[in-house]
């Protein structure tokens, strides 16, 4: 029998090292805060909430929808179910039926009932105070645990990282991952002192609201020392419109007459 030719195995890919976060000096990270400072001395978590337990349910609420429409939905959420042992008890159906707008109701719903079950079972109706212990909840993850732990009980365990906070600590370089939060907060700790870190992330998320926005920036606006100004600000080019000539053409003298032809 031939012999058959035994195939050469390609060599594996080779791995990309990890991203290193881009060097951030004090000095630097400090004209930031002060920056940021400057325009929002006052800032405050913006969605509305009585209590820490209201607050867990508006921020399960807000994932992938806007503060200003959880503020619509959560009156009515919350004089229906105003605690955790009414909310545990809740019909699911009717609780889609009223957060329905905010998208995603029924995973929501899922995880606010779940979230109250736990409260009610495990914590005596009380919202946590650890990162641990609120990490169990059904629906919260560091992003809502960091919010709940920050604005609810001023309790520094991390920075809150959430699209506008992503979006903007790599347009200033202050992490060298585009998308992953978990990574993103790692950097941000290393560069934030640790008393600024619960301002420091209402402060981005307020300038990603109101100046750097992610489809309009308004870089002429903003004082912070950021690499990124020269692309982002800049208005996209003029397009040519098709057929039109350029000036120098309609100009340019015929072959034939040495007159100027017009197009």
């Amino acid at each position: 029998m031939p012999k058959v030719k035994a195939r050469k195995q390609k060599p594996a890919p080779k791995k990309k090292p990890p991203k290193k976060a881009p060097k951030v000096t004090p000095q630097r990270m400090g004209e930031i805060i002060d920056g940021l400072t400057r325009l929002y001395p006052d800032v405050h978590c913006e969605l509305v909430h009585r209590n820490a337990f209201e607050l867990v349910c508006a921020t399960i609420m807000s994932a992938q929808c806007t503060d200003d429409r959880v503020n619509m939905v959560t009156p009515e959420v919350f004089r229906r179910w105003p605690d955790p042992h009414a909310l545990a008890a809740a019909n699911p159906n009717h609780v889609e039926q009223v957060i329905h707008s905010t998208g995603f109701f029924r995973n929501k719903t899922k995880n606010l009932i779940g979230m109250a079950r736990a409260l009610v079972e495990r914590f005596g109706g009380e919202v946590p105070r650890t990162m641990p212990e609120l990490l169990s909840l059904p629906g919260v993850a560091r992003k809502t645990a960091n919010v709940v732990l920050g604005t609810a009980f001023g309790i520094a365990d991390g920075v809150v990282v959430d699209t506008h906070v992503t979006r903007l600590s790599n347009l200033l370089r202050l992490t060298g991952h585009p998308a992953d939060a978990v990574k993103i907060e790692q950097d941000l700790i290393q560069v934030v002192p640790r008393e600024q870190w619960i301002q420091f992330a209402h402060r981005l998320i307020w300038h990603g609201r109101r100046v750097c926005i992610a489809n309009r920036p308004q870089c002429e606006r903003c004082p912070l020392p950021c690499p990124s100004r020269l692309t982002v600000g800049k208005p996209p080019a003029a397009k040519p419109r098709a057929g039109a000539a350029s000036a120098s053409a309609r100009a340019r003298p015929s072959a034939r007459s040495g007159r100027a032809t017009s197009a």
